[in-house]
């Protein structure tokens, strides 16, 4: 691999992290406001259905940036794409 193509990679690379956390951010700032706004205007805790959903994407961003996923883990890709090459009727 070239100096250039590995410098486009590690750039993208700090991108992809670098959106994770603005989102992170993003996600905390307005489910504070959320927050805030749920406890003065009302008695009922509508706030927890906007924070876990938006929870859950961020774990999914989480789970794709840094490469942490249960079911389907880079390693586990290696393995499918080698098994797929090694394959005669693909």
């Amino acid at each position: 691999m070239d100096t250039l193509s590995k410098y486009k990679k590690a750039q993208e690379r700090v991108r992809e992290i670098k959106d994770f956390y603005n989102h992170l951010g993003t996600f905390i700032v307005v489910c504070t406001l959320l927050f805030l706004i749920n406890i003065y205007s009302s008695g009922f805790f509508w706030v927890v259905f906007a924070i876990g959903g938006w929870g859950i994407g961020i774990l999914s961003h989480a789970s794709k940036t840094f490469g942490w996923n249960p079911f389907f883990s880079k390693d586990w890709e290696k393995r499918k794409i080698q098994e797929y090459i090694n394959r005669d009727d693909f």
